[in-house]
Parts: structure tokens; C-alpha cells; sequence
């Protein structure tokens, strides 16, 4: 499936996974082919409709029109199923803003960010590994980039961050579950882009660098069905409301 994940994307990928069988997978395991092809996407920056076919199957359906997806701030984003590039910060994305939309159901809106988290992920991991081969092989002040304190502190919180957001991610149950899932996924990609840049320097600007895709891809995934921040915010407020914070793991 990576190699499939590294020769194409978009429309092609799309084609590609139905012919890998992709929609039984998704039937018959989606507990692991969720985790598995949404992490793929993450780590080799491709791109595909793969997140409109999970809400579908949350709502016991197979769709085939575009999608209004909620997204941070109050806003609501079309994606569509073509392919067409849209003009999102991340242009590589077939994504463009709509003015309304119709409320996710709740088994959607959770399966949808478990599986938006898994991307988050990929996408950290690859931003953490691209920085981790920038300051081994490269050197300042005659000194490996890799042998200053301040460069290890900054990678080092990147890890442990996107290590925890993968630990909450896949110890978490139900609707409350893949909202802190999310919003810890979001948060740590978010962590990892800063980092990562800082680390990079002027280079991880260019778009001849692999990270500034991964940076722009990570703005509008964590903006999707709930940014960080605001999924943070609800889940305070449901704690507030209820007086109370369920068990979520069983450790």
C-alpha cells in the first residue's frame, strides 16, 4: 500500500485503493485499515477522498456527491470527490469554502476525526523525520546542527508529543474518545510543524523542501471537523457541564 501511496495521489489514488479493495477493507476491518491508510497519507504527503468514505460508513451509506465538512472558526469547506485542486491553504487538496452545511451525525463525526487524527499523525512523524536527517547532516560552527542542546530540546518535545497524541489516539473509546484523539493529534502536528521549521531554518520555507506540504497539509487537517483549540474548549465544557470526566481508557 505505500508504494501505491508514493506513485500517486488524488483521483488516481483514489482509483488505485478501490482496486487494492479499500472499500472491504473498510467493511471488514476498519479498526485497522482506518489507522493504516490514513497514517500512509500522512507520512508520503499524498492526498485522496478516503475521509468521505469513512463518514459514509459511519452513516451506513456509500456517497458519491461532494461533501460540506464543519471547519474551524464556524466555517464550512466542500470536498470534493473529483479531485479538482481547491484554493485552501493547503492547494493541493481538492477543498473550497461553502457557505452552509448539514451537522455530521455523531458516529460520522467521530470516525471522522479518529481517522483525521491517524493522518495528523503521519504527517508529524514525516515532519519529525525530515528535520531528525536535517541536523545530522548538516553542520555549524564546525559542530553537527544534531549536537545542540537547543535542536534536541525542540525535537525531543516533538516526539514525546506526537508519541502521547498516538498513545490517547488508540487507548480512547467512544464519541468524547476521538474528540481529545483530535484535538492531542492536532495539537502534536501543530508542535511538530513549529518545531520542525525552527530546526529547518529558511530551507523548510521553500517549496523545493518537503515540509512546507506537510505544514500547510497540517493547518487545514487540524482545522477539520474541529480544530485543537476548540475541541479542547468543548471537551472542558462537557467536564463543566457534567461535573465530572468519564473513564475514557481502561489501563
Amino acid at each position: 500500500m505505500r508504494k501505491t501511496l508514493n506513485s500517486a495521489t488524488g483521483a488516481e489514488l483514489d482509483a488505485a485503493l478501490r482496486g487494492l479493495g479499500w472499500p472491504d477493507l473498510l467493511d471488514d476491518l476498519p479498526e485497522h485499515a482506518v489507522p493504516l491508510l490514513f497514517r500512509l497519507l500522512g507520512e508520503t504527503g499524498a492526498h485522496a477522498c478516503v475521509l468521505l468514505d469513512v463518514l459514509d460508513h459511519a452513516d451506513g451509506g456509500a456517497g458519491s456527491a461532494p461533501r460540506a465538512l464543519p471547519f474551524a472558526g464556524g466555517k464550512w469547506v466542500l470536498w470534493e470527490r473529483d479531485g479538482t485542486a481547491g484554493g485552501s491553504v493547503d492547494e493541493e487538496l481538492p477543498l473550497r469554502e461553502t457557505s452552509t452545511g448539514t451537522a455530521l451525525s455523531a458516529p460520522a463525526l467521530a470516525q471522522g476525526r479518529r481517522a483525521l487524527a491517524w493522518w495528523l499523525l503521519g504527517t508529524g512523524r514525516t515532519m519529525l523525520t525530515l528535520a531528525r536527517e536535517h541536523v545530522t547532516q548538516r553542520s555549524q560552527f564546525g559542530r553537527p546542527l544534531s549536537s545542540f542542546q537547543a535542536v534536541r530540546h525542540r525535537l525531543a518535545e516533538t516526539f514525546v508529543a506526537l508519541d502521547g497524541a498516538e498513545a490517547a489516539l488508540r487507548h480512547t473509546e467512544g464519541e468524547l474518545g476521538a474528540l481529545l484523539g483530535k484535538a492531542a493529534a492536532g495539537q502534536a502536528a501543530l508542535t511538530a510543524a513549529r518545531h520542525c521549521q525552527q530546526v529547518l531554518g529558511g530551507i523548510g520555507f521553500t517549496a523545493e523542501h518537503d515540509l512546507q506540504r506537510h505544514v500547510r497539509r497540517t493547518l487545514v487537517l487540524d482545522g477539520l471537523l474541529g480544530s485543537a483549540r476548540e475541541l479542547t474548549r468543548e471537551a472542558g465544557a462537557f467536564v463543566r457541564a457534567n461535573g465530572a470526566a468519564p473513564r475514557l481508557a481502561n489501563l
